[in-house]
């Protein structure tokens, strides 16, 4: 039973799955949500009710516990917001911002987007869960069909491009 991430959002969109400002976050709620369930049995029955990938969310944890304990290993704090925090996802979305400050594009008059790197017109996938079109959209997918698509992308703000990569953006 295969089932892409689309449906995923197709069927999660009552539970409230669905974050405004971009896929990823999207995607971190689908894996809160998935850490919830507890006991490997109901998760991989609520992988299978919900159109997830079992093998998966069990990767994700994976590399999740293996950074943790890189972290560990090299002394370095565990630090992160309270998901109750209202910087919560404003801070996630600018970690990932630091990490691909490159892989951004622009919101164009004509509703396309420039990307910053090598100035190509692009669309966002309509796969996306973006309900509205950010200025600026970070995006980790560069896919080509009938027109250029990003998918994978969040919502992000122009002035945390230069302030994380002044030398980029000037």
């Amino acid at each position: 039973r295969s089932r892409g991430l689309g449906d995923v959002y197709k069927r999660q969109v009552q539970g409230g799955v669905l974050h405004v400002d971009g896929d990823h976050l999207s995607l971190l709620n689908v894996y809160h949500a998935y850490k919830q369930v507890g006991d490997t049995s109901n998760a991989s029955k609520w992988c299978w009710d919900n159109f997830v990938n079992h093998r998966t969310m069990k990767s994700a944890d994976n590399v999740r516990s293996q950074l943790a304990r890189i972290m560990t290993r090299f002394q370095l704090p565990l630090v992160s917001t309270d998901f109750h925090h209202r910087d919560y996802y404003n801070n996630i979305r600018k970690t990932i911002t630091s990490g691909f400050f490159m892989q951004v594009a622009h919101l164009e008059r004509n509703g396309s987007y420039l990307t910053a790197k090598d100035n190509q017109q692009v669309f966002l996938h309509p796969s996306t869960c973006l309900d509205h079109k950010p200025e600026w959209a970070l995006y980790n997918e560069f896919v080509l069909t009938t027109k250029n698509y990003i998918r994978t992308g969040i919502d992000v703000r122009g002035d945390w491009l230069i302030d994380m990569a002044p030398h980029y953006f000037d």
